[in-house]
């Protein structure tokens, strides 16, 4: 069970800042014995042994066998590697966002995943865009986003379950029925893209399509959004190709499919 910031103990918190310091001290050093660790933590070598093996168990740190002597595991690779992909994305996406919000004139944004939510990582904001609320860094649902329906459209059906534990209504608009969104999903892999009518937020339409890596998975989605008024459905058949394509290059750079 997760504990909230108003649950977390002294001593919790206290042991995460002293794991931290176990792993800039052998980013520092390269490798160290539960001697120098517990001298460098100030700390008794049982209570630095009990957090490297905590830390072991995550594959954080490794112990060389011969010597007993612990360094940084291969988890932290996992780690930095999906940051790096995160950024990799940003960079590779941002000049597109920039060209497509200038051509639609609409709010561009680039969205992730994130268990049972879409996490945003970067939002461009076209000229038609007045006071555009930043959504970087934020969580939406994905359910009633067509952010989300992309994220969601290519799961399994265990991933699937998983990363929808409900479905509340946002508006009268909300497809809060699981039988229902599986059809709409099923429309989004067969269309190419997503389109979401006030359905998070009355008065408000977003429209998103893939972005896809090298091997072809759905890794990320790429959105324009406006109000409803102006996003009318004539418009979208106007900017849903542009989104398509934008996301589709994002793609390429990536290392998706070949350039024609």
């Amino acid at each position: 069970m997760a504990v909230s910031e108003t649950e977390a103990s002294p001593a919790s918190v206290q042991s995460v800042d002293r794991a931290l310091t176990i792993l800039e001290m052998l980013a520092r050093e390269g490798e160290a014995g539960v001697t120098e660790i517990a001298g460098d933590l100030g700390v008794h070598k049982s209570t630095a042994f009990r957090l490297l093996s905590t830390l072991e168990a995550h594959r954080l740190v490794e112990q060389d066998g011969d010597r007993g002597r612990y360094r940084l595991g291969v988890g932290n690779l996992r780690l930095a590697g999906a940051t790096t992909a995160r950024l990799d994305l940003v960079t590779e996406a941002r000049p597109v966002c920039r060209q497509l919000a200038a051509d639609t004139g609409e709010t561009v944004n680039i969205t992730v995943r994130s268990e049972t939510s879409a996490l945003y990582l970067d939002q461009v904001a076209g000229s038609s865009a007045l006071q555009s609320h930043n959504w970087v860094g934020q969580h939406i649902p994905l359910h009633a986003t067509s952010n989300g329906k992309v994220l969601l459209s290519e799961l399994s059906d265990k991933d699937l379950k998983a990363a929808l534990r409900e479905l509340p209504r946002f508006t009268d608009k909300t497809v809060t029925r699981r039988s229902e969104l599986k059809d709409e999903l099923e429309h989004v892999r067969e269309a190419g893209y997503a389109v979401a009518v006030d359905e998070l937020e009355t008065g408000l339409t977003a429209a998103a399509a893939p972005i896809r890596n090298a091997h072809g998975d759905v890794i990320a989605s790429m959105s324009i959004s406006g109000p409803t008024f102006r996003l009318t459905e004539e418009r979208l058949e106007d900017v849903v190709p542009m989104l398509v394509a934008a996301a589709t290059e994002v793609s390429h750079r990536l290392g998706w499919g070949q350039r024609t």
